[in-house]
């Protein structure tokens, strides 16, 4: 599975690193990706999905 948020759909991010003589390389910025069980009242089970760490602090407020 690729590192994409199930919820929000985030993905990683392109940017530069830059050395201290200001040389830029490319890099790459991952999502902070959790493993995570919710409780799906639809399915009247538990669900693993992967989520961002932001998604988390605001899972309470989303309904699945």
């Amino acid at each position: 599975m690729s590192k994409i948020c199930q919820i929000s759909g985030k993905t990683a991010n392109n940017g530069n690193q830059v050395s201290h003589s200001n040389i830029k390389t490319k890099k790459v910025q991952n999502v902070n990706l959790h493993k995570k069980r919710i409780w799906s009242s639809k399915k009247n089970s538990w669900i693993k999905i992967k989520v961002s760490s932001k998604i988390i602090k605001s899972l309470h407020k989303i309904k699945l």
